[in-house]
């Protein structure tokens, strides 16, 4: 998450929006996001809809939930999945942000 809220500026002007959603409760979310500062969104999903909806997969022996990460488009497709095999395994800022250019040149022609 700290990685996302350094560069979040070159997120919003490349007209991004960050939407992190984990399994805790929206307490849990609420403390973490105060404490941490983070400026983007945080959902909550504690039952699980939307990570499942989505894919995430589960490792028991590694802490739990794997890191995903996903590129949607204005219109809602699907642009870039990265499914993480362990908990660092979370592409860096800028290729997203690379990503995130192109998907956006694409869009504007």
């Amino acid at each position: 998450m700290a990685q996302l809220r350094q560069d979040y500026q070159r997120f919003v002007e490349l007209q991004a929006e960050i939407v992190a959603v984990g399994p805790e409760t929206a307490e849990s979310f609420r403390r973490y996001w105060q404490e941490e500062g983070l400026p983007f969104i945080g959902l909550p999903d504690p039952e699980k809809v939307v990570l499942g909806l989505y894919g995430q997969e589960v490792q028991l022996f590694k802490l739990g939930r794997m890191p995903a990460l996903m590129l949607i488009d204005t219109s809602g497709l699907l642009r870039y999945v990265h499914y993480g095999h362990s908990m660092a395994d979370i592409p860096d800022n800028e290729e997203i942000l690379q990503l995130l250019a192109s998907v956006r040149g694409g869009e504007e022609r």
